[in-house]
This record gives structure tokens, C-alpha cells and sequence, in this order.
């Protein structure tokens, strides 16, 4: 079994964590996973597979939660995130796979929101579905194209709040530094009154570039591995509205950088934040839009909110590398798991 970073005596930051420690201490979040793992023959081998994360347990599409995104590096081929910048607004799971996937995990996800919602496309408008993903080419058999329609559907009816991480779901073929990556998750407590949690899909950067433990040569030559990318959602329970949530979600990029990256040319770094405080009703007969009362820009509690971001995201990063497994995958090629041993040259403060 493997350990999350903290359950190993290290902790970063000074916020607290929430109960679990994952995205899914921000009430009514849930996320599932679907993995996919067959060995075909030696060239042919699935290691990939598709995660969800749902922003409250109501109907996303009648129930729309506020949101942004922030796009530190394009190399990526997400789905969704146009309409998000244009009008602030998350009506779907965040759905998370491999490059090759978007397009079935995207039909999976409408065919899963048409049963859902009968007026999607009849009474109104369409759905605007958002997809996320990263190449795991280097461990995975991407033209095989193995993730359907219904392994998507699947990740979001399965969904709960104790989640897994590591290589699982998206993350199973995924590398991070050189190591075996995967899903991660943090969260943290600001103001003593809302959570901010973190997930990540980790799947970049060399050896050399992860800070705080010894440099070990890989056995492999990592000029093989893709240059990687890493999806970020950050999720609150704090009133914030679209225009605040780019602001945290920048902020998540502090956290990536803190581990190393250097957001390589070939690297998709994005970051998807939205607040469930409060819903938009898809129908309403009113011109006007009422909100709750938000969090001022100028209070200290944004920037715990902030801070919050940051090191929520940075552990879940390392949660993903203490998390995942050695995985096997094509041409005999391996994503070994992070030695325990080389974290204790870290420096940060021990629980």
C-alpha cells in the first residue's frame, strides 16, 4: 500500500487539511474513477482510464455553479473551457482522461446529461461539456483509443466522496518527474470557516526538475516521455464569483511551481476552479441575477483562500507522486513509483 505525503511525516503549508484531505472535503463535491488495465501483447498496453468530478450532488445542468479557468501553458486539448471564460459558468461534471479520449468521454458525458436533464436540446439550449486530459502515451497504447462512451458514464454515476488516488482513473499511465504520477488531492481550511480542495492530474516534468530530493538517473532515457502536462481543479465551499475564482485558480500555479515545473513548450498546465456556495438556475423568469453576499477582495480571508490554493495544490502534486504505484506498460517500459527513502532530505515542516 501506498501513503499520502502526510501519513509519511511530512506536511506543507500551515493551513489545516479537512477531514480527508481531498477535493472532496468541500461539501457536495464527489469524484470517481473508471481504471483500465489489459495487457494486449507487448506493444498493446492499457493503462489508462477516465476520473469525474462533480461539483454538488444536484443536476449541474439546471443547478450551474460559478467558475474560471486559467490557462498557464495551451499545449492541450481540453473541451468546454470557451464558454467557462465567456460567461463564468461549470454545467457538467469535470470530466478527466487521456489526449486520445476527450471526444468519447465528452459523448459519454452528454448521452449521461441528456437521460439526466429532458430539456438539454428539446425546451433549451445545449450542454457545454468540460473535458481535461494529458497524454500517457509514454505507458499506455493511446491508439488503441480503449476509453468508451460508457466508462464515462460509469466514472460519474460511481463517484463518492472517499476517493482513490494515485494511478488510477486518469492518472494509471501517467508520469510525473520521471516517476510514476497519477491523481492526487489536498485540501485545506482558510478562515476556519471554508475548505479549498485540490486535484491533479500529474504528468510532467524530468527527474532533475522535482526540488527537495536527490537527483536518481532514470534507467529509461526520458527524452521518450511526452513532455507532459498537469490538470489542476481547485474546488471551494467560499462565495466567490467567477471574476474571483480566475483569481484563485492563478494561484494554483504558484502551487505546481513550488514542486519544480518548469511548464515546459510541449506541457498543457490549466486549472479549472469553481465555487459550489451557490447555484445559477438555468430557468428563472426574472432579468436579474440574485447571489449571496461574496467574500471582498480586500479581506484577510482571501488571502488564506489564496494561500489555501497554493498548498492544496503543491501536496496534492506530491500526493500523486507518494500515491502511485510502479505500473508496467508498453514496449516493456515501467513508471516506477517514487522511492519513500529519497523524501527525507525534505525540509518541510514534519507533522
Amino acid at each position: 500500500m501506498r501513503s499520502k505525503l502526510r501519513d509519511l511525516g511530512f506536511s506543507i503549508g500551515t493551513l489545516p487539511t479537512g477531514e480527508r484531505n481531498q477535493v472532496t472535503d468541500v461539501p457536495g463535491v464527489r469524484v470517481g474513477h473508471v481504471t483500465i488495465r489489459e495487457d494486449m501483447n507487448e506493444r498493446t498496453v492499457i493503462r489508462t482510464g477516465v476520473t469525474a468530478v462533480l461539483p454538488h450532488g444536484g443536476n449541474w445542468f439546471l443547478e450551474k455553479v460559478p467558475a474560471a479557468c486559467f490557462v498557464l501553458n495551451g499545449f492541450g486539448k481540453t473541451v468546454g473551457l470557451v464558454q467557462v471564460e465567456e460567461l463564468g459558468l461549470i454545467e457538467s461534471p469535470i470530466m478527466l482522461t487521456n489526449t486520445f479520449s476527450v471526444g468519447a468521454v465528452w459523448q459519454g458525458t452528454l448521452e449521461y446529461m441528456l437521460a439526466m436533464t429532458p430539456e438539454i436540446g428539446d425546451t433549451t439550449g445545449s450542454a457545454n461539456i468540460v473535458v481535461g486530459e494529458c497524454n500517457d502515451s509514454y505507458l499506455n497504447t493511446a491508439r488503441a483509443l480503449s476509453v468508451t462512451k460508457e466508462h464515462a458514464k460509469q466514472a460519474i454515476a460511481e463517484a463518492r466522496v472517499d476517493m482513490e488516488e494515485g494511478a488510477v482513473g486518469a492518472g494509471t499511465g501517467m508520469m510525473c518527474f520521471g516517476w510514476k504520477g497519477g491523481i492526487g488531492s489536498s485540501s485545506r481550511i482558510a478562515g476556519g470557516m471554508y475548505t479549498v480542495g485540490a486535484l491533479v492530474v500529474s504528468n510532467f516534468g524530468r527527474r532533475e526538475e522535482l526540488r527537495f530530493v536527490p537527483y536518481v538517473p532514470p534507467s529509461f532515457d526520458e527524452r521518450d516521455v511526452p513532455a507532459g502536462s498537469i490538470m489542476m481543479i481547485v474546488a471551494t465551499d467560499a462565495p466567490l464569483d467567477a471574476r474571483q475564482l480566475k483569481r484563485l485558480a492563478k494561484r494554483a500555479a504558484v502551487g505546481l511551481a513550488r514542486t519544480g515545473s518548469h511548464v515546459h513548450h510541449g506541457s498543457g498546465d490549466i486549472v479549472i476552479a469553481f465555487s459550489n456556495a451557490y447555484t445559477i438556475a438555468h430557468f428563472s423568469d426574472s432579468v436579474l441575477q440574485s447571489v449571496p453576499p461574496l467574500v471582498r477582495d480586500d479581506a484577510p480571508l482571501m488571502n488564506e483562500l489564496f494561500q489555501a490554493a497554493v498548498e492544496a495544490t503543491e501536496e496534492a502534486i506530491w500526493n500523486s507522486l507518494t500515491m502511485a504505484e510502479t505500473t508496467t506498460g508498453r514496449n516493456g517500459r515501467i513508471g516506477e513509483a517514487i522511492p519513500y527513502s529519497l523524501l527525507r532530505w525534505i525540509k518541510w515542516t514534519e507533522k
